[in-house]
């Protein structure tokens, strides 16, 4: 999760991509969840390979680590060196059992792990994809080759960024002779390099299919993602926080209302999030992501997304705007 989430700006400008909220909890908090409901063993370590994000951002991570029972460890990668590069920075975990996840996906899925098998790669079926890595398979669903970004089709299961290695040394191993030799594909080292490396070498690698598959890369697709939350977890999200006040006001589930939230003469819903402390007067919002502490006023909003502490007043329109930021249509006009 060390990457700039240039494409989610301005939003993460500010907060780091893995801790923006989705409905409520930090993407990737939800990931690490998604990922315990398919683990048979308890989780002993949760390795966290992040940029220069502050101390404030590594204590988070520790915290969302030891909620779920495990050992938090920072690592660090500061070149955008490749995915087995950014693997590589947290060597000292790659030993026995491991998942490993890139940070700005959220998937459902209804299995468990077979820890029968070298290895799962969890994928998914796409229209294009040519902008994924990709599987081929054999008659019995076992993984033949690996490619990353085919220019010609060769197939349509795209990985989607969850793997599990029963032996995490193998990996460090393959990752290790990659680096050592300077093999590259596209300018950066790459994880399905390794991973061909080690099927070339017998290692058997079987499928894991998702239900759901919900990208967190830019804000149309964040905001999407949002709704899929909510309406697949509907049953946690039909109701208000009990610290919120709600003053004539509609409000339509699924939608997730967070603490000291205020909302008054307005009609929220369906597929919003409103973040701790933002306060809502006369306006029409839906399938919206409001972060936390923002303002919003005289507003008829979709398809929006907004920050922590930003201030919006005014029209009807589709919106992404950052921490901080305000937007004063009355006052423009004026």
């Amino acid at each position: 999760m060390a990457g700039r989430g240039s494409r989610l700006r301005p939003h993460t400008l500010t907060t780091p991509k893995p801790l923006i909220p989705i409905a409520g909890k930090p993407i990737v908090h939800r990931l690490v969840e998604d990922i315990a409901k398919v683990c048979s063993e308890p989780i002993d370590e949760i390795a966290f390979v992040i940029g220069d994000f502050g101390a404030e951002v590594e204590k988070d991570l520790i915290a969302i680590a030891e909620k779920l029972g495990a050992k938090g460890t920072i690592c660090h990668q500061l070149e955008p060196l490749g995915t087995a590069h950014s693997i590589w920075m947290a060597k000292e975990a790659l030993e026995g059992p491991i998942v490993v996840a890139y940070a700005d996906t959220l998937f459902r899925a209804d299995f468990k792990l077979d820890m029968t098998t070298d290895g799962v790669v969890w994928v998914k079926q796409v229209e294009d994809p040519s902008a994924f890595g990709v599987v081929k398979l054999d008659e019995n669903e076992v993984i033949t080759d690996f490619v990353e970004k085919p220019k010609e089709f060769v197939s349509d299961l795209a990985i989607i960024g969850i793997y599990f290695f029963r032996d995490g040394q193998k990996l460090k191993s393959e990752i290790q002779h990659l680096l050592d030799n300077n093999i590259t594909t596209g300018g950066e080292f790459q994880l399905t390099d390794a991973l061909e490396n080690m099927r070339l070498k017998g290692d058997r690698f079987t499928l894991g299919k998702v239900d759901e598959w919900m990208d967190c890369g830019n804000k149309a697709v964040t905001v999407d993602t949002n709704s899929r939350i909510l309406n697949l977890d509907i049953q946690e999200f039909e109701h208000v926080s009990h610290s919120a006040v709600v003053e004539n006001s509609l409000i339509i589930q699924p939608c997730f209302i967070g603490e000291n939230v205020v909302i008054r003469n307005s009609k929220i819903g369906p597929n919003v999030s409103l973040g701790n402390g933002t306060l809502i007067e006369s306006s029409n919002i839906d399938n919206t992501l409001v972060q936390e502490n923002s303002v919003i006023k005289n507003a008829n909003l979709t398809d929006t997304m907004i920050g922590n502490f930003a201030k919006y007043y005014g029209v009807s329109r589709s919106i992404s705007l950052g921490d901080y930021s305000e937007l004063d249509f009355k006052a423009q006009e004026v």
